[in-house]
């Protein structure tokens, strides 16, 4: 039996190629979400501003992309296609120029938000599109194995592509290249895409822009506190005990308001199914996990001295693993294997890499010895990703389908902004701690220090230093290898407490048999991944 096409292309355009250009048209997006991230000081030395600044700014565009999600449907309904994508993507060209001209981060901040929003209607309409193109249950898991790919490949691909960009140029010439990587599919849309409507107008009326206001109020405090909280001492600061307030009136409320209206932002009835939370947890300890490596990339730079551009090229490694994985998962769903088999060499993998990388974490390294534990970061991630979210959709009703993929958005986010959070509880109280440890530990009359201090001193001094330079330059040397030392012991200390986390999952994946009831299966057509 023929597969019905859509019309939304003309009857010229290639079937493949509307495939490859509906993806590419969410590169973009893509390469964008994480972009602040790729070279953390460079963007906050552009700003003028510090590095949870920038944090924060991803942390917007996230909220902005979850809060919008489900809101994002009802302009679908009311514009056709075509002028839909014209629309929004032309937003967000003018969103990524107003970025490429400011300098000031009050500025890039609402931006980042609505470039948020901006990416949710691009993606779930590119998506959609696809889907509907797709009569088979194989064609849709294939499509979003490489979706979420391209998703979990961001990262470390964006640190490929702008190491040379951001050493060469100022840090905002890499949203000029957005722009520019927008241009072709614009175009392209532009001319291939009918006006088309797979059903009638749907006007904007009671759109329920209130939900929208408070669940984005809330992610934005949510991602607030997770990434100043340290900073500013938690609750002793007024700033970040009103946002707590905020956050439980409004999540009170919202509750309220979604049990009462007849037609919710989000179904709260998704929460009724077992199997649906314990893959909100799956999902969830495997984003706290995933940017661990980020921790990874930090000592690289700072106590190896590699440049940007080894780091980026090291991480080739990672974007094979995570090839690799999403490859394989995809793989095993079509073959209905047990979710089970695929959590757990997922969780394995991780496992084995937050292990390897405890045992190699020290003042001098050889890199050659992380580039398996790379590798096997990515596949792990690889192979928990996909499965997980079509586990999560899989075990809700389809009529509910949207729900289950938007609160599984959300548990991403929380997930994202929890590990910044841990990340620097541990970098700020653990590196305190192990310096005044080491303080403790350490003084003039030890004969390894007064060995050390000795020994620095006659090599200064051979330099032609002064005598006394050289006495007060072998102190700050001593300084400098103990905040060596501080920073080694914090990473060795998160990755412990990840591979406990690890553990636990595990055990838990091997214990709970009834996890393999839930068919791994897309039932929507019409479905927009999470």
């Amino acid at each position: 039996m023929a597969k019905r096409k859509m019309p939304f292309f003309k009857r010229w355009v290639p079937e493949w190629l509307v495939k490859i250009i509906l993806f590419s048209m969410t590169l973009p997006g893509i390469i964008i979400f994480f972009l602040p991230l790729t070279n953390i000081n460079a963007a906050a030395g552009y700003y003028g501003s510090e590095p949870a600044d920038i944090q924060f700014s991803v942390a917007l565009f996230y909220a902005g992309y979850v809060g919008f999600y489900c809101l994002e449907r009802r302009f679908f309904s009311f514009l056709a296609a075509k002028e839909y994508f014209l629309l929004f993507t032309a937003l967000q060209i003018a969103a990524c120029l107003i970025c490429y001209f400011t300098r000031e981060i009050y500025i890039l901040f609402p931006v980042r938000f609505i470039q948020g929003m901006l990416f949710a209607g691009n993606v779930n309409l590119s998506l959609t599109l696809i889907f509907t193109r797709l009569s088979s249950e194989r064609g849709r898991e294939i499509s979003f194995s490489v979706f979420f790919g391209i998703l979990i490949c961001a990262l470390p691909f964006n640190n490929l592509i702008t190491a040379e960009l951001i050493d060469s140029y100022n840090f905002n010439i890499v949203y000029k290249t957005a722009i520019f990587s927008y241009l072709p599919g614009l175009i392209f849309l532009t001319i291939a895409m009918s006006n088309y409507r797979t059903h009638a107008r749907f006007h904007l009326y009671k759109l329920d822009w209130q939900s929208f206001a408070v669940f984005s109020t809330m992610l934005v405090l949510i991602g607030y506190i997770m990434i100043f909280g340290q900073e500013y001492y938690w609750l002793e600061d007024n700033r970040i005990l009103g946002s707590v307030i905020g956050i439980i009136v409004l999540g009170g409320l919202s509750i309220f308001r979604q049990s009462s209206i007849k037609r919710p932002y989000i179904d709260l009835r998704v929460f009724r199914y077992r199997n649906f939370k314990i893959g909100l947890l799956i999902l969830f300890i495997m984003y706290i996990c995933r940017f661990a490596s980020g921790i990874t990339n930090a000592y690289f730079a700072t106590e190896l001295h590699l440049d940007p551009f080894y780091i980026s090229y090291i991480n080739i490694f990672n974007i094979s693993g995570l090839v690799a994985g999403v490859i394989i998962a995809c793989c095993m769903v079509l073959q209905k294997k047990k979710i089970q088999y695929i959590w757990g060499p997922g969780f394995l993998m991780l496992l084995l890499f937050h292990g390897l990388m405890y045992y190699s974490f020290d003042i001098q390294a050889d890199e050659f010895n992380y580039y398996i534990p790379l590798f096997l970061q990515g596949l792990g991630v690889g192979l928990i990703m996909v499965p997980t979210i079509i586990f999560i959709i899989s075990s809700v009703p389809a009529s509910i389908g949207p729900s289950a993929a938007a609160v599984a958005l959300a548990v991403r986010y929380f997930g994202f902004c929890i590990s910044i959070a841990l990340i620097n509880f541990f970098e700020l109280f653990e590196k305190s701690r192990h310096y005044n440890a080491f303080q403790d530990h350490l003084s003039a009359v030890d004969p390894a220090v007064k060995s050390f201090l000795h020994q620095q001193t006659i090599k200064l001094s051979r330099k032609g230093m002064p005598e006394d330079l050289a006495v007060k330059a072998s102190n700050k040397l001593l300084v400098s290898r103990m905040n060596i030392q501080d920073h080694v012991r914090f990473a060795m200390d998160y990755y412990e407490i990840m591979t406990w986390l690890l553990t636990a999952s595990l055990l838990l994946i091997i214990l709970f048999p009834y996890l393999n009831r839930t068919v791994l299966y897309l039932k929507s057509r019409r479905l927009s991944p999470a």
